[in-house]
């Protein structure tokens, strides 16, 4: 298909830009920036001339800030021709459904959906898309679920205002609270970083959190707030319930208290569940710090998660949120939550990629009952070795010659003394020294 996303330079843009490449599709962008090197970046077209695109395009994609999104489709809509798709993914329904049923014309199917998830994601599988069909959408929609769907992700399909009010609670009330939250450590003047000496895993969760939504852009969190006429019913009955909370503390009212969260808990359902989920995120994190803890003293890699740099090294001391590492002669100290530690096998398959390689031929005399296919095996499984294969066999006297490949990092002398070794063991004698 070809695809055309208006505001496909920004970051959720290039996010689909990438996932519809990934599928095949012939991907174009525009941004109101113009800012063609990304689209080079990406390896996709920029549409220059804009117009000429729409026509040409089976689909338009509408991923821009949700207060010019009503009027970036009734600038877009009218352009497209006869059995394309409008579509777009912004965090509110009814407004850009409204619209894009408006502008556009009779002959063109409209969809609205809403991935409930960011750029910073790096694959669709196991993410939910909520897709609001329009009155007209017969072709389209079952392509678009499929299409989803077939790359894994869980698609919920409701109407647009079943949509606003639900996410007036997802969005609107979380990220309400999170800022609130955020906000009354400003009015406290409280020390965020200091408390972590003194956290809970529970703490530090919540604390990751109000950080991830405070270190967004605040122009698109606004839009989710103010641009959902559903959210100020919430708002109103999340401050009327902690205002009754505060004062049923403030009066000392133990049974009050004991009700309202008995109360609560019985209208939320299921605490059980609720609590081995949260205990499954808490202890992944205390496995984390463990596996590190382990690590020291061992050669060990991490892969610095935003640039993607992998240090390699021996782990010298693990603190709460940092750990020490040797590399060659420096030491480098590296922010918990900014790495991850690479398995055993995933360093293995690392240094394969990343190291040199090193050659030696190793020729024995085996014994009379040997097999050096079985020894070639056995060699190939000694610390340090890459591969080891048969590359001649002698007569009358029974012997071969074995390649081995040694990891870069190894010393090439020890590792070829510990391949004798084994071969003596089993009775073999190296040619040249019988």
């Amino acid at each position: 298909m070809k695809i055309l996303i208006i505001g496909g330079t920004g970051e959720l843009g290039q996010w689909f830009t990438k996932f519809f490449q990934r599928l095949g599709n012939d991907v174009t962008v525009w941004g109101k920036s113009g800012k063609i090197e990304i689209a080079e970046a990406l390896g996709a077209n920029y549409a220059h001339d804009l117009d000429k695109v729409i026509c040409e395009s089976d689909v338009v994609v509408i991923s821009v800030l949700i207060d010019v999104t009503e009027a970036t489709i009734k600038e877009i809509a009218p352009k497209m021709t006869r059995g394309s798709l409008l579509m777009d993914v912004t965090s509110i329904k009814k407004i850009p459904l409204a619209a894009m049923e408006r502008f556009a014309p009779d002959s063109v199917e409209v969809i609205g959906t809403h991935p409930m998830f960011g750029p910073s994601i790096p694959e669709i599988r196991g993410q939910t898309v909520i897709v609001t069909p329009s009155g007209r959408c017969e072709r389209w929609l079952p392509i678009v679920v499929d299409l989803f769907e077939g790359e894994g992700a869980n698609v919920e399909i409701v109407d647009a205002d079943t949509h606003d009010r639900t996410m007036a609670v997802v969005q609107g009330l979380t990220h309400f609270a999170y800022l609130s939250i955020g906000s009354t450590f400003k009015s406290l003047g409280f020390g965020v970083s200091e408390s972590r000496r003194f956290m809970s895993p529970v703490y530090e969760i919540m604390l990751d959190f109000v950080g991830r939504i405070l270190g967004q852009n605040p122009n698109l969190y606004a839009m989710i707030q103010m641009k959902n006429p559903e959210v100020a019913e919430v708002h109103e009955a999340f401050i009327s319930e902690c205002t009754r909370l505060s004062g049923i503390i403030e009066e000392n009212s133990l049974s009050e208290f004991t009700a309202t969260m008995k109360s609560a808990a019985s209208h939320f359902g299921d605490t059980e569940s609720a609590l081995r989920r949260s205990d499954k995120l808490i202890n992944a994190k205390i496995a984390e710090l463990e596996d590190l803890i382990r690590s020291i003293g061992s050669e060990s890699a991490v892969m610095h998660l935003r640039s993607g740099v992998v240090h390699l090294g021996i782990i010298t001391k693990v603190a709460p949120r940092t750990i020490l590492m040797e590399e060659g002669r420096k030491t480098v100290e590296l922010k918990i939550e900014n790495i991850r530690l690479f398995t055993d096998s995933e360093l293995h398959d690392w240094k394969l990629k990343n190291l040199h390689r090193l050659r030696r031929d190793i020729s024995v005399v085996i014994p009379d009952n040997a097999d050096a296919s079985v020894l070639c095996d056995v060699v190939s499984k000694i610390d340090g070795v890459i591969s080891a294969d048969v590359i001649d066999r002698y007569e009358p006297r029974k012997s071969a010659t074995f390649r081995i490949e040694i990891l870069g990092d190894r010393d090439p002398d020890r590792v070829e003394n510990g391949i004798e070794a084994v071969l003596t063991g089993v009775g073999c004698v190296r040619r040249g020294h019988e």
